[in-house]
């Protein structure tokens, strides 16, 4: 005669085919009677009542997309994942001991934190690889030390946490989008928000890195980061930066350990607590400044005679492309600004865009001393001068 539990589990199971998912309402447990044993799911699962205290192994196997719902948190010693379609977790899920991912992504929804693939204490991953890790959440609890099986739909991008003390709850996702408008969070995370001690602010990806506890958090990057796209994107120059949720902007995380190149490596922070951060991810620091200050104390005063002979037309400002981003402001001898240019390229005539004197474009500028301000914001720069217009 078969043992009670093992027939009614058979009964249960029999019950879960004909409503397309097996509904745990009570009574069910996963034991330990040998290498074969354990519990194998090719269908949804609905979790609403206690399911914990399991011995043996839980696996999420078949062509199909499985869904895992219900009103109570399902806890797994051992949990294998190997769903070619997916697996869709709506509520949390615990591991207690390994999680092997063999095929088929782990998904979690990107717009609640609560939701995760959460690793208790003696928790850990297994196997994963570019096609199976989690996309979404994953959670750790009570750990000083973790590495986060997180990516996105195409690639692994886990993040490595070192944290000084245990963290009660850690929780970690990553996103192939631009920060400043991403597709599957809520809010952004505006790459040009920034303190000035940062130069740029990657606009490919980012993570979120939830803990209380200050930590250290190693991140890496490959060829589909393009960092050195980003100018001065040398290794030595990447840095990991945060969204602080008290100023709404991009500040300095900071290095404490760096590898690679620009094609590829890693880099860890300095420690910070991540909880006070919506996001991070990586920057730069600004483009150096002292050879270009160096060599250029003043840009020089300027003499302009636009009478299209072909000489001295236009104000041509040398070195200007060092900063792209840029400004200029010229002002009379009054003060009064008779024009303004962002991202000058040498386009001032002696014809006014601003103010008053816009009403007198068709003439020029009147014939005189004229004072210059050119800001190269890439460089933190500012310089003024003379320009002298002659008509």
């Amino acid at each position: 005669m078969k043992p009670l539990h093992l027939i009614a589990f058979l009964l249960f199971a029999h019950f879960a085919v004909a409503q397309s998912a097996l509904h745990h309402a009570g009574n069910m447990r996963v034991h330990f009677g040998g290498s074969n044993s354990g519990l194998g799911l090719h269908t949804n699962f609905t979790n609403n009542a206690p399911f914990e205290q399991n011995e043996g192994l839980v696996g999420f196997y078949g062509n199909s997309s499985i869904q895992v719902r219900g009103n109570t948190i399902p806890t797994f010693r051992d949990v294998e994942f190997m769903a070619t379609s997916e697996i869709f977790l709506h509520i949390p899920v615990q591991v207690q001991n390994n999680a092997n991912f063999i095929e088929g992504n782990v998904n979690t929804p990107t717009d609640d934190e609560t939701v995760y693939l959460n690793f208790m204490e003696h928790g850990f991953s297994a196997s994963e690889n570019d096609d199976s890790k989690v996309t979404g959440f994953a959670a750790v609890n009570n750990r000083d030390f973790f590495r986060f099986p997180v990516g996105d739909h195409h690639q692994l991008r886990t993040l490595t946490m070192e944290s000084e003390g245990s963290t009660p709850l850690a929780v970690c996702a990553y996103f192939f989008e631009d920060p400043s408008t991403p597709l599957s969070v809520p809010g952004a995370f505006d790459v040009e928000e920034k303190v000035r001690d940062i130069g740029t602010v990657t606009n490919r990806e980012f993570w979120i890195f939830q803990s209380d506890v200050p930590a250290k958090a190693t991140i890496s990057w490959n060829t589909r980061s393009a960092l050195g796209l980003i100018p001065n994107a040398t290794l030595e120059a990447i840095i990991v930066v945060g969204w602080s949720k008290s100023s709404n902007q991009w500040v300095i995380i900071g290095n404490s350990a760096i590898s690679g190149d620009v094609t590829e490596g890693f880099v860890t922070s300095e420690t910070f607590v991540p909880s006070d951060y919506a996001a991070i991810t990586f920057g730069t620091i600004p483009l150096p400044t002292d050879t270009f200050a160096v060599n250029n104390p003043t840009l020089g005063n300027y003499f302009l005679s636009p009478n299209g002979d072909g000489v001295n037309d236009f104000l041509v400002i040398d070195n200007m492309d060092e900063s792209p981003n840029n400004s200029l402001r010229i002002f009379n001898r009054l003060g009064q600004k008779v024009f303004e240019k962002i991202n000058y390229t040498n386009e001032f005539g002696g014809d006014s865009n601003t103010g008053s004197f816009v009403m007198s474009q068709d003439v020029g500028l009147p014939e005189g001393i004229y004072y210059y301000l050119v800001t190269l914001d890439d460089l933190n720069l500012q310089y003024t001068g003379f320009l002298f217009l002659d008509r």
